[in-house]
């Protein structure tokens, strides 16, 4: 019935379908209906007609920033598939479908001879969730870079551009994160005409490519040297690699006020890293998970849900974890930081019935 209503053409349905399939944590129990829409329009119809017979509605994009409960989801999932990228002829801009692969978006613009993404590189999960969750790596933020965001509202069906301004962008959320007000329709980004990279401020970055702070390099140049810490810290998407199988950073960098910082770094002593910005000072949580005792690959080889060897900010799934296994290890490790720190760390993915 569902099907003829919105037509058949850019959807497909599928019942009885694991999350796991469609989360690059590979965990999570079955949905009742999955329908994946490969075209905006039947993407937009698709979710007016749910939201109006009031089903339960998912909408998943790459899934690399999602965990789903073992009992699955019991409504239907909406699954973004559309594709669509294309660079403006003057290189300044790129327009993606919000189902587009983000590290494709990026490399598109290379392709293009177009700088401004390339810090951005090997981030898994599509170009829709990018503003979602402000996405950033290596000194760079979706909020940099970003022009203008399409959405549907759900409220009301209609469909408009919204401005970066009216979407609260900050450290890794944003007005569209933890609501399902909206629907990311399609994304457009600014870009550097010229192919050369925006100013390198991040250290590792910049000590790897062997230049100053504020250097500006060839933009393929800059996306190699990316792509290579990440596959250092298993950070880019590797079916036969385990340490990729994961929700990337599971744990939000922590943001403290002066007072609170200053009881914090009264127990981790000066050596913490520290990042101050006008939010308040940003603490490693990486640098907080090791130094509360926590190693890479913990808590040992046999265990299903395991820190990754690479990264201890990263949990990962080394094949048969189930979804109350990583919260089980999310726990300890959280527990372990906040009692040796008194810093509560708080979960980057977000959790479809199943809780931190």
């Amino acid at each position: 019935m569902l099907l003829r209503r919105i037509g058949a053409a850019g959807v497909q349905i599928r019942h009885d379908v694991a999350m796991a399939e469609l989360t690059t944590l590979r965990a999570g129990g079955p949905a009742s209906t999955v329908l994946e829409c490969t075209s905006t329009a039947a993407l937009v119809a698709a979710v007016r007609e749910l939201d109006s017979a009031g089903e339960s509605v998912l909408v998943v994009g790459g899934g690399s920033n999602l965990l789903v409960a073992d009992s699955g989801f019991d409504g239907t999932v909406v699954h973004v598939a559309t594709s669509a990228v294309q660079v403006r002829a003057d290189g300044a801009l790129v327009h993606a479908e919000a189902g587009a692969g983000w590290d494709g978006v990026v490399a598109m613009t290379v392709v293009a001879g177009s700088g401004g993404l390339e810090c951005l590189s090997g981030i898994p999960g599509s170009a829709g969730a990018t503003p979602v969750q402000n996405v950033g790596a290596y000194g760079v933020e979706i909020a940099s870079v970003l022009h203008r965001v399409q959405l549907l509202d759900r409220a009301t069906g209609g469909v408009r551009w919204v401005q970066p301004e009216e979407l609260a962008l900050g450290y890794r959320t944003s007005a569209l994160k933890h609501t399902d007000t909206a629907v990311v329709l399609a994304v457009e980004l600014r870009l550097r005409p010229g192919g050369s990279s925006a100013p390198l401020t991040y250290r590792e970055l910049t000590t790897t490519l062997g230049v100053e702070a504020g250097a500006r390099l060839p933009a393929a140049q800059v996306r190699a040297a990316v792509l290579g810490l990440r596959r250092g810290k298993g950070m880019v998407s590797d079916a036969a690699d385990h340490d990729s199988w994961s929700a990337g950073s599971f744990f939000t960098n922590p943001i403290l006020g002066d007072d609170t910082l200053r009881e914090v770094v009264a127990r981790t002593g000066p050596d913490v890293p520290q990042y101050p910005g006008a939010q308040g000072t940003k603490l490693s949580a990486g640098w907080l998970i090791e130094h509360a005792g926590f190693t890479r690959g913990f808590p040992g080889p046999d265990a299903a849900a395991r820190l990754s060897t690479k990264h201890t900010l990263a949990l990962t799934n080394r094949g048969s974890a189930s979804t109350a296994e990583l919260l089980a290890l999310a726990r300890v490790v959280r527990d372990g930081v906040r009692e040796a720190f008194g810093v509560a760390l708080e979960p980057e993915p977000v959790l479809v019935g199943c809780a931190l």
